[in-house]
């Protein structure tokens, strides 16, 4: 068997959710590099639900793990029962999911709390030696976990979202879509995706080659 690369997923939806285009093209990315993917939610409460055809808030309650498991065809775990020995890396793709339900920075910016099983796992994952990749928002929750430590990540080059990184103590470096940035000394790798992509297409490179380092990461 290939390499196990933890998925974690935030919903499903770009408003709301994991954005399904970058969810998608990542798991397409693992699937080709022959890793065998570990798909995880917490099951938890979405903050609130959105109706994307018209991005306004609607009525109702929808759980992370259950909404999740629409991207991951029903296959699926709960993320408080997944540990870093499971799996050999860990990889987060973004939307709003990943600042609403996965930590409250949409909310609190950089004095946000992280969910405590997300923050867990991306611990044990650091702790052990063992690589991370998060693109579009979701490099904000690496920021917020591990800033102490001053990791190096991007989500692009937005100025009010890379000072609250800085802010949390890591640091931000500009990047295109086309690119990623890599903090080799603790196996960090993001990439900007849908925070400045066009088209799918744009996202799909960037993507990519996140994947691919993440691999050459795993050794």
């Amino acid at each position: 068997m290939g390499k196990k690369v933890g998925v974690v997923l935030s919903g499903c939806g770009v408003q709301d959710g994991s954005e399904i285009h970058e969810a998608v093209l990542l798991l397409l990315a693992l699937d080709r590099a022959g890793a065998e993917v570990v798909i995880m939610a917490p099951d938890i409460p979405q903050s609130h639900v959105v109706n994307h055809r018209f991005g306004e808030p609607m009525g109702g309650e929808r759980n992370v793990v259950v909404e999740s498991a629409r991207i991951a065809r029903g296959n699926i775990k709960i993320m408080k029962y997944v540990t870093a020995h499971e799996i050999d890396a860990l990889a987060f793709p973004g939307g709003f999911g990943a600042v609403k339900n996965l930590t409250n920075f949409f909310e609190k910016g950089s004095d946000c709390d992280v969910n405590p099983q997300v923050a867990r796992l991306i611990l044990e994952c650091n702790d052990h030696n063992k690589p991370i990749a998060a693109c579009c928002i979701a490099p904000v929750i690496i920021a917020r976990v591990l800033g102490r430590k001053g990791v190096e990540v991007t989500i692009g080059d937005d100025v009010s979202t890379s000072s609250k990184i800085t802010e949390m103590g890591a640091v931000h470096t500009n990047c295109s879509v086309f690119n990623i940035v890599v903090d080799e000394k603790y196996k960090i790798v993001t990439t900007p995706a849908y925070m400045i992509a066009q088209s799918i297409k744009d996202c799909n490179t960037g993507i990519n080659k996140m994947v691919t380092k993440l691999m050459e990461l795993l050794g």
